[in-house]
Formats: structure tokens, C-alpha cells, sequence
């Protein structure tokens, strides 16, 4: 089975603008708020990982060769930072507010 040519552009395109996310992160972490530094140290491993998964299967595509490691990698590093963003939601739920 051939894969169109126009689904590794697409691919690359994601790649992009998962690159382009990573500056609003880095920004964020200069700021003086802790939280708001914990809080953009997750959206940027979030990004890096989804960029593992865009790259491995780019890679994939586009080289013909075995990079499905790669993009496992980003799946797992983004199942880990999504459920610690789901542990503070939960913890944040709890707390009452006065």
C-alpha cells in the first residue's frame, strides 16, 4: 500500500506549528509565578511529546524504515503528562474556595 505524498506535507505542517507552540512555553517559564512556571513546564513536555509522535511517523512515512519507536516514545511521555494535568484538575476540584 503507497501513502499519498500529500499526507507527509500534512504531517509536516503539524510538525511546524508544534514547533511554533513551543515559544508561548518558553516564554512562560521566565515569568516570576511559580505556578504559572509548573504549569508551562507540562504544556511544554506536552509539546515535545506530541512532537515525538509527529516526528516518528513523519519519519516513518517519509523514510520507509522503522522510527514507529519514536513515536511510541511520544505517546507514552504524552499519556505521562496528561494524567498529571488530570491530578491537578482533580486536586484544584477539591480544594474549596473561600
Amino acid at each position: 500500500m503507497d501513502i499519498p505524498d500529500w499526507l507527509v506535507w500534512i504531517a509536516l505542517a503539524l510538525a511546524v506549528l508544534q514547533a511554533l507552540a513551543l515559544v508561548p512555553g518558553v516564554r512562560r517559564l521566565r515569568g516570576p509565578d511559580p505556578t504559572v512556571r509548573a504549569q508551562a513546564r507540562l504544556d511544554l513536555l506536552d509539546t515535545v511529546a506530541s512532537l515525538l509522535l509527529i516526528g516518528g511517523l513523519l519519519l516513518h512515512l517519509a523514510v520507509r524504515e522503522v522510527w514507529i519507536w519514536l513515536s511510541l516514545v511520544g505517546f507514552a511521555l504524552m499519556a505521562a503528562v496528561y494524567s498529571v494535568k488530570g491530578v491537578h484538575l482533580l486536586r484544584a476540584r477539591r480544594r474549596p474556595t473561600a
